[in-house]
C-alpha cells in the first residue's frame, strides 16, 4: 500500500504558501480547518496504518477473502445512488457496505473486533447505553447535514476510503487545488497503469478486510467516481455487477454544481456564487459518456443500465429485476424494507433550492452540451417556462 506523500506535502505547501486568489484562500475559517486537520489527521493515519500492520500478523487470511458477486453502482452524482445504496443496504441478510463509521474510525479488521468486542459488552452487560449515546451524539453532528444524509451508521460512499493513502478524488472536497491534483475525473485514460494499480489494490484490500470482519457475503457500493474507473473496477473485480444509473442533465448538473460547492464550502471560504463549473461540465459528460461506452461495448448479464425515474417511480419492480438478473436471493421481507425506504425519502427535506439560471446556464444550453445522453435516454428537454427551481433530490 503506498501513501502518496508528494500530493499531501503538495496540499499542505499550497494551502498555508499558495492560496491566495483561490477558494481555498486562508481566511479565519480557513485557518481553524487546517489547524484542526493537521494536529488530528496525521494522528489518526498514524493509528490506523499501525492497525492495518496489525491485520497482517493477527488476521493475515483476510487477504485471501472471496469478494463474491460484489455490486457497484456507478453514474454521475446526484442521479439517485445513495437512495438505492442504502436501500439495498437494508437487506442486511444480504448485503452489507462500508458506513462512515467503517471509514474514518475502523477501516482495519483489528479496529473493527475490537468495537465489536466493546459492542457486545455495552449490550449485554450496559443494556447498550453507550450504543444510545453514540447515536444521540450522531444526530446532533452528522445528522444536522440536509443536502445529503450523513451518519455515522449508515453506508456511505467508500471512495472517501482512499483519503488514508491520501489519493482520490475526495481529496479535492478538502484541498480544491485542482493543478496539483492527479485527473481522477478521468481515471481510466489519464493515471498510469503503476498508479491506477496501487490505487486500486488498496481499495481491494479495505474490501477484503471489511468482507473478513463482518463475514457477510455480498458487498454493495455506491460510487460515483468509479464512472470513471469503470474499466480499471472490472480489471480488479472480475465477478463485479454493475448498475450504472442515468438521470436527466437539466436535474443532475444544478444538483451536481450545488452539491460540490455546499461541501467544498465546508472546509473552504470562497467568494460568494458558484465555483468550479467548467471541471464539473467536464467531469459530468466524461461520467455519463466513458461508462456507458464501456457497457455499450462489454454487453454482460452482470450489467445494467437505469433510468433515475424509473428508479424512483417503480422501486420494487427494479430491484427485484435485478436480483434476478445477478443471481441475489429474494427474501420475503424486501417489499417491507423498500416501502420503509421509500417512505423516509419522501420525507426527507434538503435545506438547498437553486435553478441552473443562477449558476449561469440557460436550458438550451444544457441540452447542448448533453445531448447525446438527452436523445439515448428520452429525457424531456422542457420548455422554458416549465424552467423553476427545484429541490435536491438524494
Amino acid at each position: 500500500m503506498k501513501y502518496n506523500f508528494h500530493l499531501f506535502w503538495r496540499t499542505f505547501y499550497r494551502s498555508f504558501f499558495d492560496a491566495k486568489n483561490t477558494t481555498a484562500r486562508l481566511t479565519q475559517k480557513r485557518i481553524i480547518f487546517l489547524a484542526l486537520f493537521y494536529i488530528v489527521w496525521p494522528l489518526g493515519s498514524l493509528i490506523h496504518w499501525f492497525f492495518f500492520w496489525l491485520d497482517d500478523i493477527l488476521f493475515p487470511a483476510y487477504k485471501d477473502h472471496p469478494i463474491e458477486k460484489p455490486l457497484f453502482i456507478l453514474g454521475n452524482l446526484r442521479s439517485g445512488s445513495t437512495f438505492l445504496h442504502r436501500l439495498l443496504s437494508r437487506d442486511s441478510q444480504t448485503f452489507t457496505s462500508l458506513t462512515t463509521w467503517d471509514i474514518y474510525l475502523t477501516p482495519s479488521v483489528t479496529q473493527k473486533k475490537i468495537t465489536q468486542f466493546f459492542a457486545r459488552l455495552d449490550k449485554k452487560y450496559l443494556k447498550g447505553i453507550f450504543h444510545r449515546l453514540l447515536h444521540k451524539f450522531d444526530d446532533a453532528t452528522l445528522g444536522k447535514i440536509k443536502i445529503h444524509p450523513i451518519s455515522f451508521f449508515q453506508p456511505e460512499e467508500d471512495e472517501n476510503i482512499h483519503l488514508h493513502i491520501w489519493d482520490g478524488y475526495f481529496v479535492t472536497f478538502l484541498f480544491p487545488f485542482m493543478d496539483e491534483m492527479p485527473n481522477y475525473q478521468h481515471f481510466d485514460e489519464a493515471l498510469s497503469p503503476e498508479h491506477k494499480r496501487g490505487i486500486m489494490t488498496f481499495y481491494r484490500s479495505m474490501i477484503q478486510r471489511h468482507m473478513y470482519a463482518t463475514g457477510k457475503k455480498y458487498y454493495v457500493a455506491k460510487n460515483p467516481a468509479f464512472s470513471a474507473k469503470i474499466e480499471t473496477l472490472v480489471e480488479f473485480f472480475p465477478e463485479a455487477r454493475i448498475i450504472y444509473l442515468a438521470r436527466n442533465p437539466l436535474d443532475m448538473l444544478p444538483s451536481t454544481v450545488s452539491w460540490i460547492n455546499y461541501a467544498r464550502r465546508q472546509f473552504t471560504d470562497p467568494v460568494d456564487g458558484f465555483h468550479y463549473l467548467d471541471e464539473i461540465v467536464d467531469m459530468t459528460k466524461h461520467w455519463y459518456s466513458h461508462p456507458l461506452k464501456y457497457l455499450d461495448t462489454h454487453p454482460s448479464p452482470r450489467h445494467l443500465i437505469l433510468k433515475y425515474d424509473d428508479l424512483i417511480q417503480r422501486p420494487e419492480h427494479v430491484i427485484r429485476a435485478f436480483y434476478e438478473q445477478f443471481g441475489y436471493p429474494d427474501k420475503p421481507g424486501l417489499p417491507i424494507i423498500i416501502d420503509q425506504a421509500v417512505k423516509e425519502t419522501l420525507t426527507f427535506n434538503s435545506d438547498h433550492s437553486y435553478s441552473y439560471e443562477e449558476m449561469g446556464f440557460t436550458r438550451g444550453q444544457i441540452v447542448e452540451m448533453y445531448s447525446e445522453i438527452f436523445r439515448r435516454f428520452n429525457f424531456e428537454t422542457r420548455e422554458p417556462i416549465t424552467n423553476k427551481s427545484v429541490k435536491i433530490e438524494i
